[in-house]
């Protein structure tokens, strides 16, 4: 299984691909130095698979690499950064 994750910043969401296919979105708003992620979807095919996490991880990334904070609307986002202690410094 390949995984490719990026910022769809026109759509304002993260993306993630598995094999090519669209398998989830994280949707977010910018804001004063800021990444407001209010919402995170995976397709029913792809649940079970590792591919929210793999999602949250690299946007998260993506975000700690651009020198961002964080601010977890979406209940998925903050769940996985409450079990990822190595993440919760990028959270405002």
């Amino acid at each position: 299984m390949s995984t490719e994750i990026t910022d769809n910043a026109e759509q304002g969401r993260y993306e993630i691909r598995v094999d090519g296919d669209l398998a989830g979105f994280a949707e977010y708003e910018r804001g004063d130095g800021a990444v407001v992620f209010t919402h995170t979807e995976v397709d029913s095919a792809f649940e079970g698979k590792g591919v929210g996490s793999a999602l949250a991880r690299g946007a998260l990334d993506d975000v700690r690499a651009k020198g961002r904070s964080v601010v977890p609307l979406c209940p998925f986002i903050k769940k996985w950064i409450g079990k990822h202690p190595d993440y919760q410094d990028l959270v405002r």
